[in-house]
């Protein structure tokens, strides 16, 4: 490494070109896309991800609830065929774009002096800072977010449409005069994804969250499947400054893992926490205190 190279000791990867966003600014790290994982050679995925553990040192790979099951199944794999706790897997309950606003944003927060411990758990908290959901010409497909039954029905009326946001509070409203949803509390920039349907509505909603400004980005391949439908327009409210993103994640009380011994903030270790769901059997019922005779 060149004297006063800057020495990046966390890189963050993504599954897809589309869920790498453009930088946000010009400290924002780069991402590595890891394509086609479930079609390459085991052995080509498995040399990428060991030369990404050693020219980093850690990876956490962000992706979507709605990425191929071979693709995580893959990843999986690979992790166990490393013998690796310094590969995190973070999928945490967003949609596609949401993801990708996270993954930039871990992608910002890289070039700062946090810890890899620090930067993985980072991605859990600045979750709830994000608004993200769509705009849907059906919901008739939709299982993300509740649905009742007259919802359902006015879908299927030849130009109904559908405001929806997934996270991070369920809402669900039939777009007419007036409608809106309830968003954050604190300014923030509004990214925008256009699918196979018109409608000027979220430039609206933009206005009356407050938001700094509209940005357009391609909506990713995962939205559909996610959203259960292609007609529909993906929206995503989120902090973009890096110094705001800073002093959020340094505020947090940080902590040593008992497992790994990383620094962490919150209550759990990505990177111990990174490996496939584990069985845990029910705990065992307490005796109940009876009186010998």
């Amino acid at each position: 490494m060149k004297s006063g190279e800057l020495r990046v000791p966390t890189v963050i990867a993504v599954t897809s070109a589309d869920m790498a966003l453009p930088a946000q600014d010009e400290r924002t790290m780069p991402a590595v896309v890891l394509n086609d994982l479930d079609r390459r050679p085991l052995e080509h995925c498995l040399t990428e991800l060991h030369t990404l553990t050693e020219q980093y040192g850690y990876v956490v790979v962000v992706c979507s609830e709605a990425t191929p099951k071979s693709v995580v199944r893959r990843l999986y794999t690979l992790r166990s065929l490393l013998e690796s706790d310094r590969i995190a897997l973070f999928r945490p309950e967003l949609p596609p774009l949401g993801m990708a606003v996270l993954a930039r944003q871990l992608r910002q927060l890289a070039s700062c002096d946090l810890s890899p411990g620090v930067l993985a758990c980072a991605g859990r908290l600045l979750t709830h800072y994000i608004h993200a959901g769509a705009v849907l010409g059906s919901v008739a497909r939709l299982d993300r977010v509740p649905v009742g039954l007259k919802a359902h029905a006015k879908s299927w009326v030849p130009g109904s449409q559908f405001a929806v946001l997934a996270h991070p509070e369920p809402q669900l409203v039939k777009l007419a005069p007036g409608a809106t949803l309830k968003g954050p509390e604190f300014s923030t920039w509004m990214l925008v994804a256009k699918g196979q349907l018109q409608t000027d509505w979220v430039a609206g909603l933009a206005e009356a969250w407050g938001a700094h400004g509209l940005r357009e980005a391609p909506l990713p391949a995962e939205s559909a499947q996610w959203w259960g439908t292609g007609r529909m327009v993906e929206f995503c409210s989120h902090l973009a400054d890096l110094s705001v993103l800073y002093q959020l994640v340094t505020s947090v009380r940080q902590s040593r893992c008992h497992w790994c011994g990383i620094d962490v903030i919150g209550d759990r270790c990505v990177f111990c926490c990174a490996g496939p769901p584990v069985y845990e059997p029910p705990a065992p019922r307490a005796l109940e205190q009876r009186t010998p005779a």
